[in-house]
């Protein structure tokens, strides 16, 4: 089976159920498993993959993300005869049910219903140990100029909800709302996330946010964004990362 993978955490997922032998193509932006991913020929990014070389490749499938990859790039691959698989998981149960089609797909389906299960054992072991604990406030920022966050409808925070996370912008019409200094400071979180992509925050930016809100420095935090919000054979590690990252700011909120 030859495959194509437009999404990198898709391209993890592939390796990890068993098939990374197969992919012929992936994106310059697939870089897990490290070294691994290496051999395999890149097709451009994931908003301007090269499709032409994609059908070049005649691949039996290609693995694309609502989200990561572009409607008329999945619509030129159909047009040319390529299948294509395209998810957007929401959280953690589209999740599994993800993980089993595409491993019913590339013909790994045990493999594939372990990963499911984890996802699904580890998502109800933290909703029950949040059961009796008090929601905490946090905001999410996925982007410094102008700040970006995110709203309920987005992976990470159905991921950063389950432990008793409560996103403070949850309400926003937009996906990925802009917001400004003054609209963070208003909402009142008790942590505000600073995630390491799409861009890159680092301590001085969380510093700077501290000075611009007037909100204690220590309500800033550094996180782990591919663990966040790479949907797959990562989310097993995201949902416990999650969970620890809202159980210490509970504590550090004082309560």
């Amino acid at each position: 089976m030859r495959l194509v993978s437009l999404c990198p955490s898709l391209t993890e997922l592939l390796f990890d159920l068993g098939v990374g032998g197969s992919l012929v193509g992936r994106t310059k932006f697939c870089v897990h498993p490290r070294g691994e991913v290496d051999r395999v020929e890149k097709v451009g990014g994931t908003k301007d993959p090269r499709v032409e070389r994609i059908v070049a490749l005649k691949p039996d499938l290609v693995l694309l993300n609502e989200e990561e990859n572009r409607r008329e790039d999945a619509e030129a691959l159909v047009a040319a005869g390529v299948s294509c698989h395209v998810s957007l998981p929401r959280n953690t149960a589209d999740t599994a049910d993800m993980v089993r089609s595409i491993g019913a797909a590339v013909g790994r389906a045990p493999d594939a219903e372990k990963i499911a299960r984890e996802i699904e054992a580890r998502s109800a072991r933290v909703r029950r140990a949040a059961a009796d604990e008090p929601p905490l406030r946090f905001a999410y920022l996925i982007w410094r100029e102008p700040l970006m966050t995110l709203n309920a409808d987005t992976f990470v925070s159905s991921l950063l909800c389950q432990p008793g996370g409560r996103n403070v912008f949850a309400d926003e019409p937009d996906r990925y709302p802009v917001i400004d200094a003054a609209r963070l400071a208003a909402a009142a979180p008790q942590v505000v996330m600073l995630s390491s992509e799409p861009f890159p925050f680092r301590g001085h930016h969380a510093a700077d946010l501290a000075h611009l809100t007037g909100l204690p420095a220590e309500r800033f935090r550094l996180v782990d964004g591919e663990l966040l919000s790479w949907h797959g054979s990562r989310t097993p590690a995201g949902i416990d990362y999650a969970e620890t990252l809202i159980r210490e700011a509970r504590a550090g909120s004082g309560r």
